[in-house]
């Protein structure tokens, strides 16, 4: 079993952001977004590169197809940010408040979330590379599709994930403190759970190999 690479950030001296709204396709280099309320706005296409957001407000943000390097967002708060497709690469994701966060098709590389609460968040047909979730909680999760190599849960709470289809490769869910799947059970080849994980996902198994179980 391969762990996970964590990201190594290391932000230089920031620039503050200022009072404007993000652009489609922007350019944002070692800039702090500090208590910004970025929502609704459209910062489709944008590039984020050493940069910090701190404590912003992301309610229906659209950053598809943006690019996150390099950086850190810190207790980021917000439903149904539009990620899909974007990139995050050697980032860090600290105390999240968000909600129906649209990650499909995106492409995460060295990425801890570490802390705080994501409900339904949505990482359809995505690339998880050397991704760490620790310490948060996960609601009804969805990695239909995904492909996840060298990803981590310690202390992670997944209550009803969803790996429908999914592609795992050197996943460890052992320490997970909470482990729900409601479905696609029968697709954790590639993952490594603890004995006691087995015991209690043992009905949801039986229930996907079709086995009764009476007595």
């Amino acid at each position: 079993m391969k762990g996970a690479r964590r990201p190594e950030v290391r932000l230089p001296a920031l620039e503050p952001f200022g009072d404007g709204e993000l652009e489609p396709d922007g350019d944002y280099d070692g800039l702090e977004f500090r208590e910004s309320d970025l929502a609704g706005q459209d910062g489709g296409g944008a590039r984020f590169m050493d940069c910090a957001l701190t404590g912003c407000a992301l309610d229906e943000t659209r950053l598809h197809h943006a690019r996150f390097l390099d950086s850190v967002l810190t207790a980021p708060r917000g439903v149904g940010t539009n990620l899909a497709e974007a990139t995050l690469r050697d980032v860090e994701v600290l105390d999240a408040r968000l909600g129906g966060t649209q990650l499909h098709g995106a492409v995460l590389e060295r990425v801890v979330i570490r802390g705080g609460k994501i409900d339904y968040l949505n990482l359809r047909a995505a690339r998880v590379r050397d991704v760490v979730f620790e310490n948060c909680v996960l609601v009804e999760p969805d990695f239909g599709g995904a492909r996840l190599e060298r990803v981590e849960f310690p202390g992670c709470v997944l209550k009803e994930a969803d790996f429908t289809s999914v592609t795992l490769m050197d996943v460890d869910l052992r320490e997970a403190a909470e482990l729900g799947i409601a479905r696609g059970i029968g697709r954790l080849s590639g993952a490594v759970i603890s004995s006691g994980q087995l015991l209690d996902l043992a009905g949801v198994l039986a229930g996907e190999l079709g086995i009764r179980v009476e007595g």
